[in-house]
């Protein structure tokens, strides 16, 4: 059974960093792309940033040149560091990993930035 194991997020000021981090367990395998997702009170879920095995990314335009994903495929892990956040980046960011026609998702962490 494969879950994913969010950590990192919290409450942080505007202008400040964050770490999240994403580990799956239950599988041997890797996943052909991991990445982030979030989802704000009243809006649908959006991709963040998503990373495939071979390397290539892919960031929201509201993150690119602030937020960078990493992965350690042969752990099956994913990280997001977040910064310069801003209020509009409050949200429950949700872990997604993908292997063939497999989809799972994490428990999601809140992430709160304060003006």
């Amino acid at each position: 059974q494969v879950q994913l194991v969010e950590s990192g997020g919290g409450l942080v000021q505007a202008g400040g960093s964050l770490r999240l981090s994403c580990a799956a367990t239950g599988s041997t395998f890797s996943f052909n792309t991991m990445g982030w997702y979030r989802q704000a009170p009243g809006k649908q879920r959006e991709l963040v940033a998503v990373r495939s095995s071979g390397g290539i990314t892919e960031y929201a335009d509201a993150v690119k040149g602030r937020f960078t994903i990493a992965r350690d495929v042969g752990k099956n892990t994913v990280y997001l560091q977040m910064n310069s956040l801003k209020p509009e980046d409050t949200a429950v960011y949700y872990c997604n990993a993908v292997r063939a026609t497999n989809v799972y998702w994490g428990q999601g962490t809140q992430v709160t930035v304060s003006s």
